[in-house]
């Protein structure tokens, strides 16, 4: 089998942190996002994994070249030279889609969830229609596009209901698909949408289906939903997997720890939290809801909380970090320093209190 994964390009909602690094390399839970989807396709059955950019190919080769040996994969990469929106990603890279009868997976990198693959494909397979979204249940439809569905027949979808007043349902469009090959046919050469597009066509053909996502799901593609993601993701492995949690007297409820951290036994870590590899942390840190990137430093009593804390930076020490603080690349935030949602952009040094969302350049 075949998946596409759509990865864009500058990845500007996450920034300061794809300053540094390309979107799909960042670490959620302590593994790049985009390492997440290759193993789940990879778990399917998938062999070919095209990877749909726009934006830096060439910093993500060595990496995924790895990714390569390790999973079984060829993984291509297929460079847009204008950006081509959701569908026309799967025209550019039809030779490899369509190089036989199978259908395929598409994705957006940025979603993290429990990747239903095996039993999405089976689903596809059963019902012989063209298409099939993963729909997931949301509290409130009025911020989305709502999937509506045929009165006669299960899972056809009858049409969308972009953000409506009224309730209509509360499924939507999760970012994940499987299609026919023959789907790419309705697609021309040229920035066109597949939500807007393409879907409205197999709609009106009745050939698209919906397929209900089970567990968690999140697009992580900016900080407030990265943090919200990471809550997710460790609430799930509790449940399905909590031998993959780490466990110290430090700990408190949720969280993943690097095992090359060094962290005192005086710190309180958690819940909620994930530690990136050769951190320190030091005695009386308080960390909760938050993500500490790779080589930072967090020096004594620092609170930090639903914070990012981007790769080689240094808290100092007393200082308080929260509603949603982002700090790029190797930051440094003096002793005794308050910061409340901010964004601090890489190689800066924070000497002055930031009291309210400001970006920081």
């Amino acid at each position: 089998m075949k998946g596409l994964i759509l990865v864009g390009g500058y990845g500007t909602r996450l920034r300061p942190l794809t300053l540094s690094v390309p979107k799909p390399l960042v670490e959620f839970a302590n593994r790049p996002m985009i390492l997440h989807q290759i193993e789940a396709l990879a778990n399917a059955g998938v062999t070919d994994i095209v990877l749909a950019v726009n934006y830096r190919p060439e910093v993500m080769v060595e990496t995924l070249q790895k990714y390569e040996k390790e999973y079984g994969v060829n993984i291509t990469f297929s460079v847009e030279e204008e950006p081509l929106d959701t569908a026309g990603p799967l025209k550019l890279a039809e030779k490899i889609l369509k190089k036989d009868n199978s259908p395929f997976f598409v994705l957006n990198s940025d979603v993290i969830c429990d990747y239903p693959f095996k039993e999405l494909a089976d689903f596809h397979k059963a019902h012989g229609g063209k298409g099939t979204i993963v729909a997931t249940k949301v509290d409130e439809p009025s911020k989305y596009g709502v999937i509506v569905h045929d009165i006669a027949t299960p899972n056809l979808i009858d049409r969308f209901v972009e953000k409506p007043k009224e309730f209509v349902g509360n499924r939507i469009n999760a970012g994940l698909y499987i299609l026919n090959p023959e789907v790419i046919d309705l697609i021309e050469m040229k920035p066109t949408s597949i939500e807007k597009e393409t879907f409205p066509i197999l709609v009106n053909e009745k050939s698209l289906y919906s397929f209900d996502l089970e567990g968690f799901w999140m697009d992580v593609g900016q900080p407030k939903d990265f943090l919200s993601g990471t809550v997710l993701y460790l609430e799930s492995l509790a449940k399905k997997s909590p031998e993959k949690l780490s466990k110290a007297e430090y700990i408190y409820g949720n969280a993943i720890v690097d095992p090359t951290a060094k962290i005192s036994p005086k710190a309180k870590i958690g819940p909620n939290v994930v530690i990136g590899a050769n951190v320190t942390i030091g005695d009386g840190v308080r960390i909760e809801r938050s993500v500490v990137l790779a080589n930072s430093t967090i020096k004594e009593h620092s609170l930090i909380k639903s914070t990012i804390v981007g790769w080689h930076s240094t808290v100092g020490k007393w200082c308080r970090l929260e509603g949603v603080t982002v700090l790029g690349d190797d930051v440094t935030v003096k002793d005794e320093i308050y910061i409340n949602g901010g964004k601090v952009l890489p190689h800066k040094t924070i000497s002055a209190n930031v009291p309210e969302e400001a970006i920081i350049m």
